[in-house]
């Protein structure tokens, strides 16, 4: 990895410590306190709460199954949630560094 890639993870290391410690308390409070923010964060912080809410849900869900409250069909529903939610954040998450390494590529 080069110096500018190091830089876009530092960023996105940085937006997810700053999300998590943003969803300590209720979601209005978490926007709150995160006010001078810029866009690219708020996507990451957005992203990340809502995969955190598809885990959520996810182990709600198995844990139901596990004291017979649930159905399988519900499980398997929950896990492709929480699968689909994580590949999408993941996906745009490589297309903003690629796009950030493509911006530092061009000439001034």
């Amino acid at each position: 990895m080069n110096v500018k890639q190091m830089d876009a993870v530092n960023a996105y290391a940085q937006a997810s410590k700053q999300m998590q410690q943003g969803l300590g308390g209720a979601s209005d409070g978490a926007q709150d306190g995160l006010k001078g923010e810029s866009a690219f964060s708020s996507l990451v912080t957005e992203s990340l709460g809502e995969v955190k809410q598809a885990a959520h849900g996810l182990e709600a869900t198995s844990a139901k199954a596990l004291v017979d409250q649930a159905d399988i069909v519900d499980v398997a529903t929950a896990v492709s949630n929480a699968e689909t939610v994580v590949e999408t954040v993941v996906t745009v998450r490589d297309k903003v560094i690629g796009a950030y390494n493509d911006i530092l590529k061009m000439p001034i």
